[in-house]
């Protein structure tokens, strides 16, 4: 058995894409995968009480897995460098750990976050896929 994963599914070699009998396409995550794939994300950080896990998810359609990391880990960063803006590298050095640890991820972290972190699709690539998969698509 073979499992494999392509984000270029047409540039397959066509003897082996007719050996791979099937081919399913995982579409970018509903409002719902992207919820949980945020709490997922975040579930080794501690939460602001302001965090709006729905208001994220609502702004990052479009947005794949990875952009969606992208995204959680930006905002979970977003304390620390607030405490580290205009240190120099030697203060940042002699800072002790109670110093440096995070705060809370907060709403304005993702807000942040998401000025930043744009989507990594586009809608020519996500037709591009589902013309392909029509196509080839097999399950």
């Amino acid at each position: 058995m073979v499992l494999a994963a392509t984000n270029f599914p047409w540039d397959i070699d066509e003897a082996l894409r007719r050996r791979l009998e099937k081919r399913i396409y995982i579409p970018l995550p509903n409002f719902e995968s992207r919820k949980e794939l945020i709490k997922i994300n975040l579930r080794t950080v501690e939460v602001a009480p302001d965090v709006d896990i729905d208001e994220v998810a609502r702004r990052t359609e479009g947005y794949s897995g990875d952009d969606l990391t992208n995204v959680c880990r930006d905002a979970s960063l977003n304390g620390m460098r607030r405490k580290i803006a205009g240190k120099t590298r030697d203060e940042i050095k002699n800072m002790s750990k109670d110093e440096i640890s995070n705060d809370p991820v907060a709403m304005c972290d993702f807000e942040e976050a998401l000025s930043k972190v744009q989507r990594s699709v586009s809608a020519a690539d996500i037709e591009r896929h589902e013309k392909w998969f029509a196509e080839f698509g097999s399950a």
